[in-house]
């Protein structure tokens, strides 16, 4: 199964940017998709994500927030 993983941000926020860094560098490393999403662009993500960016989705579901776990990022993309 191939993996990918959403970083859930915001323009002008400094973690985002690490963040977005961070899972571009391993997700590159890894061979593994990656996006971008601004959570102001749409009101359900505002609502559930708003106050917690960058929020790291791994196959849509979240996987943690506001810094990146490089291991534990690593470890569940190492699985099926």
């Amino acid at each position: 199964m191939a993996h990918e993983v959403t970083v859930m941000g915001r323009e002008g926020c400094h973690l985002c940017e690490v963040a977005e860094a961070e899972v571009a560098r391993i997700c590159g490393e890894l061979g593994v998709a990656w996006k971008a999403e601004d959570v102001d662009t749409d009101p359900e993500w505002r609502a559930e994500y708003g106050d917690r960016v960058p929020v790291i989705l791994v196959d849509g579901a979240e996987h943690g927030y506001w810094r990146v776990e490089e291991d534990r990022l690593r470890r569940a993309l190492a699985q099926p």
